[in-house]
C-alpha cells in the first residue's frame, strides 16, 4: 500500500484514524467530469459504424470488400477501446477530510494501490503551483510529504478548490475562542 504521508500499515489503519464521531469542519470529494455517458458511448460506436457502411457498401461482392473490412473494424475497436480505458481512468476519486487536530486525503486509483495521507493542520500547507504544465496546480506538504490535489479538474475548479481549502485549513489552525 502506498501512503502519502505518516507510516500507515494498512488501509485499515487510516480509516480507523479517519473513523470519527465529530463532523469534519470542511469535506470534499474530487472526480473527473466524464462528458460521456454510457449512452453517448453506444451512440457514438453505432454512428461510426454506420458512417463506415457508407463508404464500404460500393464493394460488396468484390474482393476488395475483405481488403477494407479489417482497417474498418481496426478503427472500431480502436475507438472502442480509448473510449473504455478514459471510462476507467475517470473512476479515481481523491477525498479530503479536514478536522481541527487532521487532514485526511484518501485517493482511489483505477489502475493502482489506492493511496493515503494525514496530517496535523498546524503543519500542512497548501501550495498554488504556476511553475508547472498544470495551470492552478495544487499541492498540499506536511508530515514530510507532498502530494498533489485535483490534478484532474478544469484549472477554474483548482483555483476554487485551493481557496476554499485555504480558507478552511486557516481556520483549523485559528485558535478557538
Amino acid at each position: 500500500m502506498t501512503t502519502f504521508g505518516r507510516n500507515i500499515e494498512s488501509p485499515a489503519d487510516f480509516f480507523a484514524v479517519t473513523d470519527r464521531d465529530d463532523d469534519p469542519l470542511y469535506e470534499v470529494t474530487l472526480w473527473p467530469y466524464r462528458s460521456l455517458s454510457d449512452k453517448g458511448f453506444v451512440t457514438i460506436i453505432l454512428l461510426v459504424c454506420l458512417g463506415f457502411l457508407v463508404p464500404i457498401t460500393a464493394f460488396f461482392g468484390s474482393p476488395f470488400f475483405w481488403g477494407i473490412l479489417p482497417f474498418m473494424a481496426a478503427a472500431v475497436w480502436g475507438l472502442w477501446a480509448a473510449i473504455q480505458k478514459t471510462n476507467k481512468d475517470a473512476t479515481v476519486r481523491e477525498s479530503l477530510k479536514l478536522w481541527p487536530d487532521l487532514v485526511a486525503v484518501y485517493r482511489k486509483n483505477p489502475r493502482s494501490e489506492d493511496q493515503y495521507w494525514y496530517a496535523h493542520p498546524q503543519f500542512v500547507k497548501v501550495h498554488l503551483r504556476e511553475d508547472t504544465k498544470i495551470e492552478h496546480y495544487i499541492t498540499l506538504s506536511g508530515g514530510n510529504r507532498e502530494i498533489e490535489l485535483g490534478a484532474f479538474l478544469t484549472p477554474e475548479e483548482r483555483l476554487s478548490l485551493f481557496e476554499a481549502l485555504d480558507r478552511a485549513i486557516y481556520q483549523a489552525k485559528s485558535p478557538v475562542s
